[in-house]
């Protein structure tokens, strides 16, 4: 019986089936899955990259856009610049030499400020070398108004004005440098970049022009202005075909003596002594305000004299007076310099002067 009861009280045993795995197309849903979530991530960071592309290409576009409308600005004010200082070069003195002065001291500031307003003007690197000449083409600018500010009183002081009359010719030379660097250099290098990008047809390329006209490279030009600056009438345009006078021949008063060229003369000295020197004009037209210039060298302080002829009809000869109004030295051999100032328009002046030998005796 304990057989039996111990075998009835023993539980049994149950057999545990093996858990079964899924098909093998799990794994494949499983693949796909991973792959489409894959292909999913792509296609955004595609986008982003696409999208992160087209904002830095935009931001590109409107940093060329406000660039050159920058560079408008700055070529619209050294214009106004420029407009300012030929306005106070062509008009008659009505205002004193100081005034003046201090007039085109205010247009070299502003050419000061736009320099500094070019320099710290932010650009692409495409237009880097456009940027470079800008900066050099405002700086020559701004150094050329600054002489000829600082030349202008003296050249419209009664004497001792032809140093500074040059310089401000020579400064028209620099103005005009300036504008063919600007044609030369920055405009190429501001069009290409602008081209490659495509925004030609968006964006309108400046261009800039100090000098109003090739007249006032020219120092007669220049010298004409200035005097009618210093003598209330102005500067008209010049009449077509050639401007010029010449040197005729100069003649020592009283005496009589004329002059020679490599020779020397012997003048005595009188109270009324003077010069009276003969100027032919050109066989096209009629000049006005024609400045003859003596001067005695060679011996102690240097002796000069300046008179004007008012007008001389084409093809004409007058004689002007000047008096020495001086003792000159004596006893020894100095040099009388005689010399015609180009009248606007004039390009040949080497028959304009001539310088003779003399010794003044008592």
């Amino acid at each position: 019986m304990s057989f039996f009861d111990e075998t009835q009280d023993r539980p049994a045993r149950t057999r545990r089936r093996p858990s079964r795995r899924g098909p093998s197309t799990d794994r494949q849903t499983l693949l796909f899955r991973r792959l489409l979530a894959g292909g999913v991530a792509f296609v955004v960071l595609l986008l982003l990259v696409l999208g992160i592309k087209s904002c830095r290409d935009s931001a590109r576009r409107d940093a060329f856009k406000t660039y050159i409308r920058d560079v408008s600005a700055i070529a619209q004010g050294s214009g106004q610049e420029s407009s300012a200082l030929f306005t106070v070069l062509s008009r008659s003195g009505k205002q004193s030499p100081l005034q003046l002065q201090n007039a085109v001291n205010g247009y070299e500031s502003d050419a000061a400020q736009l320099v500094d307003r070019a320099k710290h003007t932010s650009h692409p690197d495409e237009l880097s070398t456009a940027q470079r000449y800008l900066v050099q083409v405002l700086e020559l600018r701004r150094n050329a108004l600054a002489t000829i500010a600082g030349s202008l009183q003296s050249a419209l002081g009664a004497t001792g004005n032809e140093p500074a009359t040059s310089r401000i010719a020579e400064q028209m030379q620099t103005l005009l440098a300036s504008d063919v660097i600007y044609s030369q250099q920055v405009l190429p290098n501001l069009r290409k970049p602008v081209r490659k990008e495509g925004l030609l047809n968006q964006v309108t390329i400046p261009k800039s022009r100090f000098v109003p006209d090739l007249q006032w490279v020219r120092p007669s030009v220049v010298a004409a202005h200035i005097v009618g600056i210093r003598t209330g009438r102005g500067a008209g345009p010049l009449a077509p075909g050639v401007h010029g006078t010449s040197l005729v021949g100069t003649v020592a008063r009283p005496g009589g003596q004329s002059l020679t060229a490599g020779g020397t003369t012997s003048i005595t000295i009188t109270p009324r002594l003077s010069f009276d020197v003969t100027v032919m004009d050109g066989p096209a037209n009629k000049e006005t305000d024609v400045q003859v210039v003596l001067s005695v060298t060679g011996a102690g302080k240097p002796l000069v004299r300046e008179q004007s002829i008012p007008s001389i009809d084409a093809g004409q000869q007058k004689v002007v007076s000047i008096p020495l109004g001086a003792a000159p030295p004596t006893g020894r051999r100095v040099s009388v310099h005689v010399e015609i100032k180009p009248v606007p328009g004039e390009t040949n002046t080497s028959n304009n002067k001539a310088t003779y030998g003399a010794i003044f005796t008592h």
